[in-house]
C-alpha cells in the first residue's frame, strides 16, 4: 500500500532554525523522507516554550475542526496550578469563580468537559459540569479546546469541548519531586479562623462538624424534629458543635508537593510495558475583605443599599490531594491498552465574619447586624478508565479503539453553620463593639445548621472504527462509532434553625460568642416557651434524584484531495433521556403537586446533529478553514427541578423550572492559520452562533434578602466575533537580547444578544420577573478578552522568564429587575511573572508572583458597587528535581 504523503512537512529552513535554537542543549534529530525533513524529536531547554509550541501547533493544524491545544510546558511556563486557571490563557476563554470556563463568552452550561475523551462526574450540586480547578497541572499532559463541532464528540456543544488529557506512561525512566512554599500579601496580618478538627490538614473532617448520631437517627426514622418536647429539643441541640466562633490567628504559608515516577520496559522487541504514578498535595489559605450589597433602593437619581454588609472578613482554607496511576502494554506498536486510576480530593473550609445593616436594623437606630458563616465541603472524584487502540495492517490499516470509564464524585458538607448577632451602640460613640455591645440576634433565628451530601456516578463507554483509503489524488479516512453514557445523582440537605423564641427571657442572650451565649450552663438555667429551641427547616425538594442516559452513534469522513483541499464532516445521532425527581424528605415521596409536574420532570429527545468542515491549503504552512455544525445545549439536572438552591458564584437563591426547553444552536466558523518557522504562528478566526430558546438566568423580586434567580428560556439569541492569536520571536527587531525574547497572545472581540419575553417567562416559571432589559447580552459574556505573554530564554538555557497578562471585558452576572440595570463583573487585570532557573539538567527553581497590580474583584450596576473582594498579591518559590 502506498505510504500517505506528509501533509505538513517541515521545510529545511525551519528545521535549521529549530536546530539552531536548541543547539546549546541538544541536537535536533531529523529524518529525511521523500526529500522532505520531518522533526522526530527536539530536546530543548533554552527554547522551552517555542519548542513545545511547535509540537502543539502541529497537532492543532492537523485537526480537521477548529481547535486550540495547550501543552504541559505552556502551562508550566505561565505558572498556572490547575486546569481552570491554565485554560484562561486559551483564545476566547475566561475563568469564572476560579472553577468554570466560559468559551467565547458562553456560560459553563454551553461547554462540555471530558477526561481523556470520556465523561466524568461532577461533585458540584448546583451544576452538571465539572469544576476544572479539581485537576492540578502536575498531572496534565495537554488541554484541548475544540471550538467547532465534529460528529465524534457529544452534541451537547455550545461554546466548545474541553478535553483534559492526563499524563501517560513514559518512554523512559522518569522520577521527579517538587516542593513549593507561597504566601499572599493579604495574609500578612492575623485572619479570622475557627476551631476545626484534628484532621483538617488532610482535608478531612474528623467528626467535629458531623451531624450528631441522635439527630441522624431522627432523620433516618423520618420523624425529623417536628414532634419533640422542649427537653428533647434542648438535649439534641447540646450535641451540635457550637464552637465555630471566629478568632484572630496568624496565617500559615501555603505548601505544595508533587512526586512522580514512571518507566517502560521492552520485551522481545515486540512488547512494551510501562507505568506512571503521580501524587500531589496542596494546602493554601486565602484571606480577603469583601463588600456585599443585597437590596438596592432607588430614590430619584440616588441608589442606596438598604441591606448590605460593608465589613466582611473572609478566610478560606483549601486542601487538595491528587493521585494518578497509569499502566500500559503495547504490542508491536500496533496494539495498546492503558488503564488509569484518578483520585482527586478538594476540601474548602471558609469562615466569613460580616457586619452590616438591613431594612429593619439601621444605622439611624444605632444598630448593626453581625453574622458569621462557616462553609465546609469535601469534594472527591474517583475515576477508573481503560482504553485500547488497535491497528491492523493486514486489513488495510483498519483502526479500532475503545474506552471505558466508571467514575464517582462525592460532595460532603457535614456541618455548615451560621450565627447572627445584634450590635447596639449603647454609649452612642459611633463604635459598635462586638464584645461589649453584642447579643444573639433579636430575629427569630439565632443560628442555622445545614448538612449536605451528593453522590454522582457516571459510566461511559465508547468505540471508534476508522479505515484509510487512497484513490488517485484522494486520501480518505472513514470513521464510525458509538458512545454510551449513564449518569445517576442523589443529593440531600438537612437544615436546622436555632430559634430565639424558645426563650422566655431573651436578656440572657447577651454576648458575642455563640458557643458561650448558648453553652450548656446557660441552656440549663434558661426558662423556655412552648416553641422548641430546634426547628427543622428542611423543605420539600431538598432531596432529589436524577438519572440521564445518552446513546450516540456517528459517522464521519475525512477527505484530502491533491493535498490542496480537505473535506471533513458527518452526522451524529443522539438519543437523550433524563429525569429529575425532587423528594419530600419527610415522606420520601415525590414532591409533585399534580400529574403535569410529573411529566415535566422527565425529558427525552432524539435527533441528528450534522457538521461539515472544509480546509483549503493556501501554502504548505498556511490554511483556511470553514465549518458548520448543528448542536444542542440541555438544562442542568438542578435546573429542571422546582427545588431552590444557593448559587456559590452569586450567593443568590436559584429556582429551577420544570419544563425548561433545550437550546438549538447553528455554529459557523472561519479561520485563517499561518504556521511559520520556529513555532511562530498567526491565526485569525470569525465565528457566529444562532440560538433558538437559549437557556438564561432572570431575577424574581424578593421580599427580604437577595432576589430569587430563575432559569428560563429566552426567545432567541445570537453571538458573533473575531479571534486573533499569535506567537512571534522578537529577533526580527535585531540581534542581542532580541534573540532571546518572544511575544505571544490572543485577542477576542465579540458581541451577543438575546430576546426575552417577560410574559412567556412568567408563564414558564410561575413567578413575576420584572425584567429591566428584555434585549441584552448573554449572562457571562465579555465583549473582549486579552491574553499576552512576553517570554525570555537565555542563550545558555539556564534562565527563562514570562510576563503574563490576562483581562476580560465587563460581563453580566446578575440580570437586572425592577428598573435596575444588569449587574456586571468588572474587568480584572491579571499581571503575573514567572521566573525559572535551571542550575543543572535535573534542577528547576521557580519564582512566581501573581496579581502584581493588586486588583480586586468587583460587581457593579449603574456605577453602584454591588460586590467587591480583595485578592492580594501572591508569591511562591518552588524547587523541582528530575532524576
Amino acid at each position: 500500500m502506498k505510504k500517505p504523503a506528509i501533509r505538513f512537512p517541515v521545510k529545511p529552513l525551519s528545521l535549521a532554525v529549530l536546530a539552531t535554537l536548541s543547539a546549546s542543549i541538544a541536537p535536533a534529530v531529523a529524518q529525511e523522507t521523500n526529500d522532505e525533513e520531518v522533526i522526530e524529536e527536539v530536546v530543548a531547554t533554552g527554547t522551552r516554550l517555542k519548542g513545545t509550541a511547535t509540537a502543539v501547533m502541529e497537532e492543532r493544524k492537523n485537526q480537521a475542526f477548529v481547535a486550540d491545544i495547550m501543552g504541559a510546558e505552556q502551562i508550566s511556563r505561565t505558572g498556572d496550578s490547575d486546569a481552570a486557571s491554565a485554560l484562561r490563557r486559551v483564545t476566547g476563554l475566561t475563568l469564572v469563580d476560579g472553577k468554570f470556563i466560559y468559551v467565547r463568552g458562553l456560560g459553563e452550561r454551553y461547554s462540555s468537559t471530558q477526561l481523556n475523551g470520556l465523561a466524568v462526574p461532577s461533585p458540584d450540586p448546583t451544576r452538571n459540569v465539572m469544576p476544572l480547578d479539581l485537576f492540578p497541572s502536575s498531572i496534565i499532559e495537554s488541554l484541548s479546546v475544540q471550538k467547532a463541532y465534529s460528529p465524534s464528540m457529544p452534541a451537547s456543544f455550545g461554546g466548545g469541548n474541553v478535553d483534559i488529557r492526563l499524563r501517560t506512561i513514559p518512554s523512559d525512566f522518569v522520577m521527579s519531586v517538587q516542593g513549593q512554599l507561597g504566601y499572599n500579601s493579604d495574609n500578612f496580618d492575623d485572619a479570622y479562623m475557627y476551631n476545626g478538627g484534628s484532621d483538617d490538614w488532610m482535608g478531612k473532617d474528623d467528626g467535629t462538624r458531623a451531624m450528631p448520631a441522635d439527630i441522624a437517627a431522627q432523620y433516618a426514622s423520618k420523624d425529623f424534629l417536628d414532634d419533640l418536647s422542649q427537653e428533647e429539643s434542648v438535649a439534641l441541640f447540646k450535641q451540635l458543635n457550637r464552637d465555630y466562633d471566629p478568632v484572630l490567628e496568624s496565617v500559615d504559608p501555603d505548601m505544595k508537593g508533587n512526586f512522580s515516577i514512571g518507566n517502560s520496559f521492552d520485551y522481545n522487541d515486540d512488547w512494551r510495558f510501562g507505568f506512571l504514578v503521580a501524587t500531589g498535595y496542596d494546602r493554601s489559605t486565602n484571606v480577603s475583605e469583601e463588600y456585599i450589597g443585597e437590596q438596592p433602593l432607588r430614590n430619584g437619581d440616588e441608589i442606596r443599599m438598604v441591606r448590605y454588609y460593608d465589613e466582611v472578613n473572609t478566610t478560606e482554607k483549601s486542601v487538595k490531594w491528587s493521585s494518578l496511576f497509569n499502566v500500559g502494554i503495547d504490542y508491536n506498536r500496533q496494539h495498546r491498552v492503558d488503564y488509569s486510576v484518578i483520585v482527586l480530593s478538594d476540601t474548602r473550609d471558609q469562615i466569613r465574619d460580616m457586619i452590616g445593616n438591613t431594612a429593619n436594623i439601621t444605622l439611624s437606630d444605632n444598630q448593626r447586624v453581625r453574622k458569621y458563616e462557616v462553609q465546609y465541603e469535601e469534594r472527591k472524584l474517583f475515576t477508573n478508565q481503560i482504553r485500547g487502540t488497535h491497528t491492523f495492517p493486514e486489513l488495510g490499516f483498519l483502526g479500532f479503539d475503545w474506552k471505558y470509564s466508571l467514575g464517582r464524585s462525592l460532595r460532603d458538607a457535614p456541618g455548615n453553620m451560621e450565627a447572627r448577632f445584634l450590635l447596639e451602640d449603647e454609649n452612642l460613640d459611633g463604635v459598635y463593639d462586638r464584645e461589649t455591645e453584642s447579643s444573639v440576634s433579636n430575629s427569630t433565628v439565632a443560628g442555622r445548621y445545614s448538612f449536605q451530601g451528593l453522590h454522582d456516578r457516571v459510566e461511559n463507554y465508547a468505540y471508534n472504527i476508522n479505515y484509510p483509503l487512497m484513490v488517485d489524488k484522494w486520501e480518505m479516512e472513514f470513521k464510525a462509532g458509538g458512545n454510551f453514557l449513564t449518569k445517576t445523582r442523589t443529593a440531600e440537605n438537612r437544615r436546622l434553625d436555632v430559634s430565639t423564641r424558645a426563650f422566655s427571657d431573651t436578656s440572657l442572650l447577651t454576648g458575642y460568642e455563640f458557643d458561650e451565649v448558648l453553652d450548656d450552663e446557660a441552656l440549663d438555667n434558661a426558662s423556655y416557651t412552648t416553641q422548641n429551641l430546634l426547628r427543622d427547616t428542611t423543605v420539600a425538594g431538598d432531596d432529589y434524584a436524577a438519572g440521564q442516559k445518552v446513546d450516540s452513534y456517528y459517522f464521519e469522513a475525512d477527505l484530502f484531495w491533491n493535498n490542496l483541499w480537505r473535506f471533513s464532516g458527518g452526522v451524529r445521532y443522539e438519543d437523550f433521556r433524563q429525569a429529575v425527581v425532587p423528594f419530600d424528605p419527610r415522606t420520601n415521596q415525590f414532591d409533585l403537586t399534580d400529574d403535569a409536574d410529573r411529566s415535566q420532570l422527565a425529558f427525552a429527545e432524539a435527533d441528528f446533529y450534522p457538521s461539515l468542515a472544509v480546509t483549503y491549503f493556501l501554502e504548505q504552512d498556511m490554511q483556511l478553514r470553514f465549518s458548520y455544525g448543528k448542536t444542542v445545549v440541555r438544562p442542568d439536572l438542578r435546573e429542571v427541578s422546582s427545588a431552590t438552591y444557593i448559587d456559590p458564584l452569586t450567593e443568590n437563591p436559584v429556582g429551577g423550572t420544570p419544563g425548561l426547553e433545550t437550546t438549538s444552536i447553528d455554529n459557523f466558523d472561519v479561520r485563517w492559520e499561518w504556521y511559520r518557522e520556529a513555532g511562530n504562528n498567526l491565526s485569525v478566526g470569525l465565528f457566529y452562533k444562532d440560538m433558538d430558546t437559549p437557556i438564561e438566568s432572570v431575577q424574581s423580586p424578593a421580599q427580604d434578602g437577595p432576589p430569587l434567580i430563575r432559569i428560563a428560556n429566552a426567545e432567541t439569541g445570537k453571538m458573533y466575533g473575531v479571534e486573533v492569536e499569535f506567537l512571534q520571536g522578537l529577533e526580527v527587531f535585531g540581534d542581542g537580547v532580541w534573540d532571546n525574547l518572544f511575544l505571544s497572545g490572543n485577542l477576542t472581540l465579540s458581541d451577543s444578544e438575546i430576546e426575552l419575553d417577560p410574559a412567556a417567562i412568567e408563564q414558564q416559571t410561575g413567578v413575576s420577573t420584572s425584567i429591566t432589559n428584555t434585549t441584552r447580552a448573554m449572562t457571562g459574556h465579555s465583549k473582549w478578552v486579552v491574553n499576552t505573554q512576553l517570554g525570555y530564554d537565555s542563550d545558555n538555557g539556564e534562565h527563562s522568564a514570562s510576563l503574563v497578562y490576562n483581562v476580560f471585558g465587563p460581563r453580566i452576572l446578575i440580570p437586572g429587575i425592577d428598573g435596575f440595570d444588569d449587574s456586571f463583573e468588572q474587568p480584572f487585570h491579571s499581571l503575573d511573572v514567572v521566573y525559572k532557573w535551571y542550575p543543572d539538567f535535573n534542577t528547576t527553581v521557580t519564582l512566581k508572583v501573581q496579581n502584581m497590580l493588586d486588583q480586586e474583584k468587583k460587581i457593579e450596576f449603574e456605577d453602584t458597587l454591588l460586590r467587591s473582594e480583595t485578592v492580594g498579591t501572591s508569591f511562591s518559590l518552588a524547587y523541582r528535581y528530575d532524576f
